[in-house]
């Protein structure tokens, strides 16, 4: 068990308020369509923009707003720019598409982003998707793996839809209503059961933000979606796969759990790392932004990124600013659990583990939390 390190996590925080970073709204043109898009703070030198992309039945906002309002998450993103992606007619206030609009295929979705990262000028990316959006970054990954530094992925399948799987759901549209239909994608089960705060919460949001009938293409291309093409490196003859680190995200019991372990059998081992939330539910992002930030600053650290953050509970004050600095651009690069945050360069980590520092030696970073 030697080299086995814990990994620490802060307490939660709470969000900071009246201090969002500014935001741009953008109509970006692409081959299949305008993209809107939000932009927060500006490029960096030569750091790549956080680039995001959302689940269906949600939007950037809805997704991604407790986990980038986090105090902690502040700290990291305002050294990068953050550009938000919403798929198309998904935004707050979107008109709805006139009747006979084809929308987008997934592939086609994932084409549509060089566009935006040309658009602003960004050399490279790293990716953040939840569940369809974790799906269109991966694909972006696979086709342009030039642009992409980085993903992390929460509750991705890699999975298309089977014939049982397509009349299942088929069936839960003519029996649920669509926002419904939605949380059983977004939510564990123990979570729908108890009908929590937050499950009612995004039930009124869904059905009200969202223009239903957007929606319901979205929804409809998404569970069309075909197999993700990736295969672990030496499975089979010239498998493809994502060639930048990866960070997988699912909570336990969510319902893209046995998705994501699918998904870590697929990746090259030596660059992923797959982090199992527990008491998360099916959005660990909104959840539990504390943990999930602390890994996404380990995340960077593997890539060369430093942060000079300190805990408050040893400094005894405030957080001083963080501080991001570039060691050196690798796409091979092993990713790490870094538990030092001195600045100094994180050392590679293959070691499966757990929040209490113990586990299998496995290929993969497992960490449980």
């Amino acid at each position: 068990m030697a080299g086995l390190q814990e990994l620490r996590f802060p307490e939660e925080k709470p969000l900071l308020r009246g201090q969002d970073a500014a935001e741009l709204e953008h109509d970006i043109e692409t081959p299949y369509g305008l993209l809107h898009v939000v932009i927060r703070g500006s490029p960096k030198g030569n750091r790549p923009a956080i680039l995001t992309y959302h689940d269906v039945g949600l939007n950037h906002k809805l997704c991604f707003n407790t986990f980038f309002n986090f105090e902690d998450m502040q700290e990291i993103t305002k050294h990068f720019v953050v550009c938000h992606v919403d798929a198309p007619g998904q935004q707050v206030g979107a008109s709805q598409f006139p009747q006979g609009y084809q929308f987008p295929s997934m592939e086609q979705l994932a084409a549509m982003l060089p566009s935006v990262v040309q658009h602003f000028g960004f050399k490279y990316v790293i990716g953040i998707g939840v569940g369809a959006g974790a799906y269109v970054l991966a694909k972006f990954a696979l086709i342009y793996p030039d642009l992409v530094e980085g993903l992390v992925l929460m509750n991705i399948d890699p999975n298309g839809k089977g014939w049982i799987d397509w009349a299942a759901t088929k069936l839960s549209g003519l029996t649920s209503t669509l926002p419904d239909t939605v949380l059983s994608h977004l939510f564990s089960q123990e979570e729908l059961v108890n009908s929590t705060e937050l499950v009612q919460s995004y039930r009124q949001q869904i059905g009200n933000v969202v223009n239903q009938a957007n929606l319901q293409l979205f929804w409809n291309i998404y569970n069309s979606r075909r197999d993700l093409d990736i295969n672990r490196p030496g499975t089979v003859p010239n498998a493809k796969t994502l060639r930048c680190p990866v960070m997988l995200v699912v909570g336990d019991n969510a319902p893209a759990e046995d998705g994501v372990v699918e998904c870590n059998s697929k990746l090259d081992p030596s660059t992923t790392t797959f982090l199992k939330m527990a008491d998360s539910g099916g959005l660990p992002q909104v959840t539990q932004p504390g943990k999930l930030t602390e890994a996404f600053k380990y995340f960077l650290q593997g890539m060369g990124y430093i942060a000079y953050l300190k805990d408050r509970r040893l400094s005894g004050g405030a957080v001083p600013s963080a501080s991001m600095t570039r060691l050196a651009r690798s796409r091979t690069a092993s990713l790490t659990s870094a538990s030092s945050v001195d600045g100094s360069r994180p050392q590679a980590c293959t070691h499966s583990e757990s929040s209490e520092g113990l586990g299998q030696v496995n290929h993969t970073m497992e960490v449980s939390c």
